[in-house]
This record gives C-alpha cells, structure tokens and sequence, in this order.
C-alpha cells in the first residue's frame, strides 16, 4: 500500500504546506484514492504520479474549507481531461450539497457522472477495487469522519509439497487451484483449492482521520490496524492556551492514543502553520518531541509530496524517491 501527502497543513496553506490532502493506493493497482481536497490539491497532483483521470473515489472528512475547497476545480479539470468514468464522492451530506451548488451556480458541464454517498458512523463500500473502507464519527465542530482501508485481496501461495505427494503434476491446474477453483483430476479425483492453499497474511488496514479531539473515538477500528494518519494541530501547551473550542488534537493526545492502541505505524499530519522548520517561534521539533515522549512505535511527521509504502508484514517506510 502507498500513500502520498498533497497537503500537511491546518486551515491556511504555508509556503511549505498545503491544507489537506492524501493519496492513496494499492500496490500495482490502476486505482487510486483520495481523502480530502483543500484547495490547491489539483496543484499538488501535477507534482505526482497520480492523474485525475484514474482516480476512483474521494473520500471527505468533514465539510470544513482546507478539506473540500479544492473539489470543484479538481472535477472541472477531470473533465477537460476527457474523464468518462464515474466518480464516487463520500462524506457528510453537507459535501454533496456544496458540490452541486458549486456545479449548478458555474453551470460546470462534466463528461462523467458524479457519485455521492452520505457517510455516517459505520458506513462501508466494499465494492470499489482493492479496499473496503469503513467509516467512524470523530468529535469536531461540524460532523467529521476517519475512513479505514481495509485491503480486499490476499494472494494465497499453494502448498507446493502438498500438490507433489498428492500427485498432483505441475501445469494450469495449479493456477486455477490459486485462483480458488476446485479442478477434476486424471483419476476422477477432485483436487479442492481449500486443501492447497497455504494460510494468507494478515490484511493491511489504514486509518485516516479527519479533523479530531478525541482520538481514542478510533479505539476499536485500532484494534487491527496497522497505521493511523491523524492531525496533530499542537502541541499540549498551545492547545491548552487556546482552548477546547478549535476541537483538535495535540501530538501528545494522539502519540498517547497510538501508544496504548498498540498502533504500530503512526503518521502525525495537519499542523498549525504556526510551526516552522526552524526559527525562534514554535517549531515543529516541538511537536515531535511531545510525540515521541508518548509513543514508542514507528512514528513521522508528513510533509506534502512525501511518499510512505505500508508492505506486506506491516511495516512502514518513508520513500526517497520524491
């Protein structure tokens, strides 16, 4: 599994930052996803591999502009691309209500058909290629969602020792009992998939939050998942200065949650431009510092364009080939 940042900020872009968007995609897969598109994603997309016209679905968080402002151009773009294929849109009802208005206010002609689902607590699509995802309430000032992607498919390798003392010679037949399909043998025997396959790897499961003040709302789709991407818009200090009403999430707050959840991989995301690289001010050591005193696992900070591959025993990279 792959994931792209296209934006790491909080409510306002930096010149580093862009506000949220991320990329999402199954190894080899001609699909890809997409959770939340502030404004500007369209921008960050050029600068990938990624393309408008093999994207499947997007998936919003919560209605608030650094996570669905970028929607309506990036849909006008795919259509001047020659985009045919349909599109599906999940999130609050509030995002279809904002798209349409958008489309019908501009009189935007798109090519190909748009695709809403309301997303509540407990919501799953489990017929798009290569995952089923779920959706879980999170506690924010408007109605807010993290999404699961679960992977679909588990290639199983066939007991090749078995296939041997059975007989069984070497030929299609054994590509068809990895496909899962029973096959008739020469001796009227029936070599059934089931006794041949050998035992299939746990599937991989992402949590990506969306705007959030309650992380441990997320303690059962924790239980087994293998990385959760959620925001740490402060630290501890500056979130008790400002106050419960922003209804976000410090890093200590979410590196604790990951920490007593088990999580193995977390990625810390959507921090207030306030901090900076380097400089006098609050800086983003400060939010790494605070995370890495409450969590021991396999902990990043994301910054737009990097690249993270989950492989197949759980375990989480940072790509360089950005």
């Amino acid at each position: 599994m792959e994931l792209q940042f296209l934006g790491t900020s909080s409510g306002t872009p930096s010149r580093a930052r862009n506000v949220s968007g991320l990329a999402l995609r199954a190894r080899g897969s001609k699909h890809w996803y997409l959770v939340d598109c502030g404004e500007g994603t369209q921008h960050r997309i050029l600068r990938t591999n990624f393309s408008p016209i093999s994207l499947r679905a997007i998936f919003v968080t919560h209605i608030h502009g650094d996570h669905c402002y970028g929607l309506p151009g990036l849909l006008a773009s795919a259509g001047l691309l020659n985009r045919t294929e349909p599109l599906l849109i999940a999130g609050p009802p509030a995002v279809e209500r904002f798209v349409r208005g958008v489309i019908e206010s501009t009189g935007l002609r798109l090519p190909y058909a748009v695709e809403f689902a309301a997303v509540e607590a407990g919501w799953t699509v489990a017929t798009l290629p290569d995952f089923r995802i779920e959706a879980a309430a999170l506690s924010h000032r408007v109605p807010s969602f993290a999404f699961a992607f679960t992977e679909k498919s588990i290639v199983r390798r066939l007991d090749t020792a078995k296939l041997e003392r059975d007989g069984i010679a070497s030929g299609p037949g054994w590509g068809q009992l990895q496909r899962g399909e029973d096959i008739d043998l020469p001796d009227c025997r029936v070599a059934r998939s089931a006794d041949y396959l050998l035992p299939g790897r746990r599937q991989r499961k992402v949590i990506v939050a969306g705007d959030n003040d309650t992380p441990s709302l997320l303690a059962e789709q924790a239980q087994d998942a293998q990385l959760l991407v959620h925001e740490a818009t402060y630290t501890e200090d500056v979130l008790q200065k400002i106050g419960p009403g922003p209804q976000h999430s410090s890093a200590r707050a979410t590196a604790a949650f990951a920490q007593e959840a088990g999580l193995p991989n977390l990625i810390l995301t959507h921090f207030s431009p306030r901090y900076q690289q380097a400089g006098n001010g609050p800086s983003m050591a400060d939010i790494e510092a605070e995370a890495r005193a409450a969590y021991r696992g396999n902990l990043f900070l994301a910054s737009d364009l990097q690249r993270y591959a989950l492989d197949r025993h759980g375990v989480l990279t940072l790509l360089t080939d950005t």
